[in-house]
């Protein structure tokens, strides 16, 4: 066969099948073409992104120092609350009953015990190293015991617990270096040596009532540090 007629039968071939391909509806799908330019990519519309941009600035986080070390803010202590005569009146009937030498000294030890990255503020105390060390060391006993007098204060003023811890906390952010969050750890302690030694007089409503008074406390003492 000679050159032209192999080029003509294959002419002919190629249109044939592409004829079927045309008229051929058993398949579901467009035609195209074998030959041509290939379609032309459609230019992308850009997608417009919501929120902050690279080149705008983040803010900087706003809110009180506690907050932004993630302390929890204390419950207030409103004249509707706290300062209610009832409230009142489970306050001075559970500290009327405290022994404040052996509750300060155990509460004090429950903190170093429970929590004893808090030791580091009280190096100079001596032996620390076991729980058994820490309830039989004499000067933790008496700092404890001075610690919960002057929780004391705060049972006498509640109607103005900043200003009757306000040289304690200037002392403690100024001086000592203590963080806030101790006072609200100690706070968490205090509650639970009194549930103990109260049990049944201890009632849920007291507890209640002394757990906002031990925030606030905190909260009062934290004030300089704000």
């Amino acid at each position: 066969m000679s050159w032209d007629g192999l080029l003509s039968k294959s002419q002919g071939f190629f249109l044939e099948n592409h004829t079927s391909l045309q008229t051929d509806h058993s398949v579901d799908r467009p035609t195209h073409r074998w030959w041509g330019p290939p379609p032309q990519p459609q230019p992308m519309t850009p997608q417009r992104r919501t929120g902050r941009s690279c080149r705008q600035p983040i803010k900087a986080s706003t809110g009180s120092a506690a907050q932004l070390r993630g302390l929890r803010p204390p419950p207030a202590l409103s004249k509707a609350a706290c300062h209610h005569a009832e409230e009142k009146q489970l306050i001075a009937s559970i500290w009327s009953k405290v022994n404040v030498e052996e509750c300060g000294a155990e509460a004090l030890a429950r903190l170093l015990i429970v929590y004893p990255w808090t030791q580091r503020f009280f190096e100079s105390f001596g032996n620390l190293s076991s729980p058994t060390a820490i309830i039989g060391n004499p000067k933790v006993r008496a700092h404890g015991k001075k610690v919960l007098t002057s929780f004391g204060e705060a049972v006498k003023n509640l109607e103005n617990l900043k200003a009757t811890y306000a040289k304690l906390s200037e002392l403690h952010c100024e001086k000592l270096h203590v963080d806030p969050e101790n006072f609200r750890l100690l706070g968490d302690i205090l509650i639970i040596v009194l549930a103990a030694q109260f049990t049944k007089d201890f009632t849920p409503a007291c507890q209640a009532t002394w757990q906002k008074l031990v925030g606030v406390v905190a909260h009062a003492l934290a004030y300089k540090y704000h």
